[in-house]
C-alpha cells in the first residue's frame, strides 16, 4: 500500500495506486450541477471536521444550487408530455372507432340481401270470402284495402302520422339523430323505454323487409335500409308507402282497410278525429284497436290531436272540436262460426286454383242469414241445456238438395276451438245410418209394408236391444224405421248383407271407411256430419247423387276468373220408386216416431234420429224439398252425455233452424214414387198392420180407423184423400 503526503505531513493511504493517480479523485467542485442533486446531510458532514494538524482550517463543502431556470424546464417538460399523450391516444381511439363502425356496417350489410336486388315487396295475397248475396263473410290473410294515393287523402291524415310519429320527417335523411338523442334523454329521465327514436322511414323498412324482433342487429339493418329508401324514393313516395302498408290491428293493413274496418268508410273521407285515431293505433295496434279498447283508442287519439295542434297542422279550435267525435263502426263482419266455413274453403283452394300469388275473392253458397240462424240455434240450445245433458259441443250443416251448403257451424265458439266438427270430426251416426239399411232392403225386393219380427236377437254372443228394452213382435218396415227398432235393423242388415249396406252408403255419398259387420246396421262406423247430410240429399232430390260444395266462383280482385264450378253429373243413385218409399217411411219418423217434435208448418218433411252407444252422440238428419239439415251434439272427448238422444236436443235445434229457413218460401212436396206408391200402398200397409204395442203384434184385422177429413190440413186435403194425406203429411196433431 502506498501512502501519499498532505500539507502538514499527513499521509493518505493509496491502496496500491501509484502516487500520480491518487490525485485524480473527484471532488465536489468536479461535479456537474443537476436538478436532482441536493446536499446530503449527515451527522458527519454537519459536525466540524477535526484535523490532525491544529493549524490547518478544514475545507468547506461547496453548496450547489440548480437555479430557477431548472424548475421551469422541469415543469415545461412534464406538461408537454401529457398533452402530447392525450392528442396521440385520442387519435388512436378515434381511428379504432371509425374502423369498428365500418366493421359493424359491413357485418350488418353482409346479412342483408344485396341492396341492388331489393324491391318493394308485393302485399301477401288476401282471400275475401263472400256469401251468396255478395256480402263479406270472412277474410283470410291480410285485410288490405286498395292503395290510396297521397294526393287523394285529406291533408290532415298524413300530417297526423307525422305529428305523432316523426315530426322531422321532411328534414332527416332516413334516421334522425336529433330524435334519437331526444328519445334517449327522455328514456333516461323516465328510467325506462317511454319513447322511440325510429323514423317513419325506419318503420317502413322494418315492415317491408325485416322481422319484428327486438335486437341490435335488426335495428342497425333497419337504419341501413332506411337510408337506402331515402336515396331511392322521395319523401312523399315513402309516406304513401307507409300509409298503405302499416298495420292498424284487427287484421287491417293500410289506412284504407283500417278506415273501412273501424269507420265503415274510405280513408278519403275520414274526419280529423278519425285520422287522429288511425294515427294513434300505430303505437300498439292490438292493444288500442277501437273494437277491443275504445277508451284506450280515444285517449290515444286525444294525444295525437294535441300533437297536431302543437305542430300547427291544425288549430287549437279544431283539436278541441274533434275530441270525442270519431264515428265508430266496429261491428264484426259475418257471424263468428262462419270462420269454420272459411277454414274449410282454405283447405280446398289449392285443389281448385293451385298456388295463390295474388289477392282473390271467393264466391260461396253460404246464406248469411241462415248462417246466423244456425249459429244462434246451436249456441242458444247449448247455453240452456248443455249442463243438464252434459253436452259441450254441436255442429250443423244445411245444404240444398243439389249439395250447395247454405250454413255450416263447426262448434259453439270458434275463438275457443277452431276444430271443425262438421267436416273434420267423425262420430258414430247411430240409428241415423239405418236408412241405408232399409234402402238396401227395398232394392232387394222388400216394401215399406213388409213385416219383420221385433224380438231379441243374438249374433255371435252379441245381444243388441231396443232403446226402450221393449219388443213389439211383427211390425212393418215403416213402423220399425219410425220407431228405430234395433233388432229389426240388424235382421235386415244380415238379410241383405252388410257388404251391400256399405255399398249403398258409399253410393249415396258416404266417403268414410265402413266396416261390413252386423253392427253396421246400428251405425257403429264413424262418419262426418257433412258427408252424412250429403248422403241424405238424394232422398230430397229424387235420387240424384250430389257432392257437397261451398265454392261457386273464384276471381282475382281485378276481375279475372280463376275458377267456376261446373254442374254436377246428375247420376241416378236411387231408383225414383225407392226414393218415394223411403220418403214415406222417414216421414213417419216425424209423425209417429222418434222425431215427433220436428215439424215445419205447411211443409212435408222427413228424417231420422240417431243415438250412439252410451249416449255419446245425438243426431238428427231431416229434410224438405228445400233444405237438407243435419245436427250433431256431443263431447269432443267422446264421453257419454246424460241420456241426450237424437229425438231431444238435435230435433229442437233442427226445428228452430228449419222453421226460420222456410219462412216465406213456397211449399214444395218431397219426391214420391212413380204411380203414386206413397199414397195407395201406404193406405194398404196401414190397413194390414195396426200400430205395434209392447204386448206383441196385433191381429191383422184390427185396423185403426182412418182419421176424419176434419183432421187434415186444408192445403193437404184438396184433391187427395184426407186420410192418406194425414198419413203422409201429419194432419193436425
Amino acid at each position: 500500500m502506498a501512502w501519499g503526503k498532505k500539507k502538514g505531513g499527513r499521509k493518505e493511504p493509496l491502496f496500491g495506486l501509484p502516487a500520480a493517480l491518487a490525485d485524480l479523485r473527484l471532488t465536489a467542485a468536479d461535479r456537474i450541477p443537476g436538478g436532482d442533486d441536493k446536499p446530503k446531510k449527515s451527522a458527519k458532514s454537519s459536525a466540524k471536521r477535526k484535523s490532525d494538524d491544529a493549524g490547518d482550517e478544514p475545507p468547506r463543502e461547496r453548496k450547489v444550487s440548480a437555479g430557477p431556470g431548472s424548475a421551469k424546464r422541469r415543469a415545461k417538460s412534464r406538461g408537454g408530455f401529457s398533452l402530447g399523450r392525450l392528442v396521440y391516444w385520442s387519435a388512436v381511439l378515434s381511428l379504432w372507432g371509425v374502423i369498428a363502425v365500418i366493421g359493424v356496417v359491413i357485418y350488418v350489410g353482409a346479412h342483408l340481401p344485396p341492396i341492388q336486388s331489393l324491391e318493394i315487396p308485393k302485399r301477401p295475397p288476401t282471400i275475401q270470402i263472400v256469401g251468396i248475396d255478395g256480402s263479406m263473410l270472412a277474410q283470410r290473410g291480410e285485410m288490405a284495402g286498395a292503395n290510396v294515393a297521397l294526393k287523394d287523402l285529406p291533408p290532415y291524415l298524413p300530417k297526423a302520422f307525422i305529428a305523432i310519429e316523426d315530426r322531422r320527417f321532411y328534414s332527416h335523411f332516413g334516421i334522425d339523430p336529433v330524435g334519437i338523442l331526444r328519445a334517449l334523454v327522455t328514456n333516461v329521465l323516465h328510467r325506462g323505454v317511454s319513447q322511440g327514436g325510429s323514423t317513419l322511414t325506419q318503420q317502413l323498412a322494418k315492415n317491408l323487409f325485416l322481422t319484428q324482433e327486438r335486437t341490435m342487429q335488426r335495428k342497425l339493418q333497419e337504419a341501413e335500409l332506411a337510408i337506402w329508401l331515402e336515396r331511392k324514393h322521395s319523401k312523399n313516395e315513402i309516406l304513401e308507402l307507409y300509409l298503405n302498408r302499416v298495420y292498424f290491428g284487427s287484421g287491417a293493413y293500410g289506412v284504407e282497410a283500417a278506415a273501412q274496418r273501424y269507420f265503415g268508410k274510405s280513408a278519403k273521407n275520414v274526419t280529423i278525429a278519425e285520422a287522429a285515431m288511425l294515427a294513434g293505433l300505430v303505437k300498439s295496434p292490438s292493444r288500442l284497436a277501437p273494437n277491443r279498447n275504445p277508451e284506450g283508442a280515444e285517449a290515444r287519439a286525444q294525444i295525437v290531436l294535441a300533437a297536431m295542434a302543437d305542430a300547427k297542422f291544425i288549430t287549437d279550435a279544431q283539436a278541441k272540436a274533434s275530441i270525442g267525435h270519431p264515428s265508430y263502426n266496429v261491428k264484426p263482419v259475418g257471424a263468428g262460426t262462419v270462420n269454420y266455413v272459411a277454414d274449410w274453403i282454405g283447405e280446398v283452394l289449392d285443389d281448385l286454383v293451385g298456388q295463390i300469388d295474388e289477392s282473390i275473392k271467393v264466391e260461396t253458397t253460404i246464406d248469411p242469414k241462415l248462417q246466423s240462424v244456425a249459429e244462434a240455434a246451436i249456441i242458444d240450445e247449448l247455453a240452456a241445456k248443455s249442463v243438464k245433458f252434459n253436452v259441450s259441443q254441436g255442429a250443423l250443416v244445411a245444404m240444398t238438395p243439389d249439395g250447395a251448403v247454405r250454413a255450416m257451424v263447426g262448434g259453439r265458439n270458434y275463438s275457443e276451438s277452431q276444430y271443425n266438427r262438421a267436416v273434420t270430426a267423425k262420430r258414430q251416426p247411430g240409428s241415423s245410418f239405418k236408412p241405408f239399411v232399409y234402402l238396401t232392403a227395398l232394392e232387394q225386393g222388400l216394401t215399406p209394408d213388409t213385416v219383420r219380427q221385433d224380438a231379441p236377437i243374438e249374433v255371435k254372443g252379441w245381444r243388441p236391444e231396443n232403446y226402450t228394452h221393449e219388443y213389439f213382435g211383427a211390425v212393418t218396415l215403416t213402423q220399425a224405421l219410425a220407431m228405430s227398432l234395433n233388432t229389426v235393423a240388424i235382421r235386415l242388415g244380415l238379410e241383405v248383407g252388410p257388404k251391400n249396406v256399405v255399398r249403398t252408403a258409399h253410393r249415396l255419398g258416404i266417403s268414410s271407411k265402413l266396416e261390413p259387420n252386423a253392427s253396421i246396421a246400428l251405425g257403429t262406423s264413424e262418419v262426418s256430419v257433412v258427408e252424412l247430410v250429403g248422403a241424405y240429399a238424394p232422398f230430397a232430390n229424387g235420387g240424384l247423387a250430389v257432392a257437397p260444395h261451398v265454392v261457386t266462383r273464384i276471381k282475382t280482385l281485378g276481375g279475372k276468373l280463376l275458377y267456376m264450378r261446373q254442374p254436377d253429373e246428375r247420376n241416378q243413385v236411387i231408383d225414383p220408386r225407392y226414393v218415394g218409399m223411403m220418403n214415406t217411411m222417414m216421414r213417419e219418423t216425424l209423425i209417429n216416431g222418434t222425431a215427433k217434435k220436428a215439424e215445419i208448418p205447411g211443409w212435408p218433411a222427413a228424417g231420422k234420429t240417431g243415438t250412439s252407444q252410451d249416449y255419446r252422440d245425438a243426431w238428427f238428419i231431416g229434410y224438405t224439398a228445400n233444405l237438407v239439415t243435419g245436427v250433431w251434439l256431443g263431447n269432443d272427448d267422446n264421453s257419454p252425455t246424460k241420456k241426450a238422444t237424437g229425438g231431444g236436443l238435435p230435433v229442437e235445434v233442427w226445428t228452430r233452424f228449419m222453421r226460420t229457413a222456410h219462412e216465406g218460401v213456397p211449399m214444395a212436396a218431397l219426391p214420391s214414387s212413380p204411380g203414386g206408391w206413397g199414397l195407395s200402398n201406404l193406405a194398404q200397409a196401414a190397413s194390414q198392420v195396426s200400430p205395434p204395442t209392447a204386448a206383441g203384434p196385433a191381429p191383422t184385422n184390427n185396423r185403426p180407423p182412418p182419421p176424419t177429413r176434419a183432421n187434415v190440413r186444408p192445403e193437404a186435403a184438396a184433391g187427395l184423400d184426407g186420410w192418406l194425406m194425414d198419413r203422409l203429411f201429419g194432419g193436425t196433431r
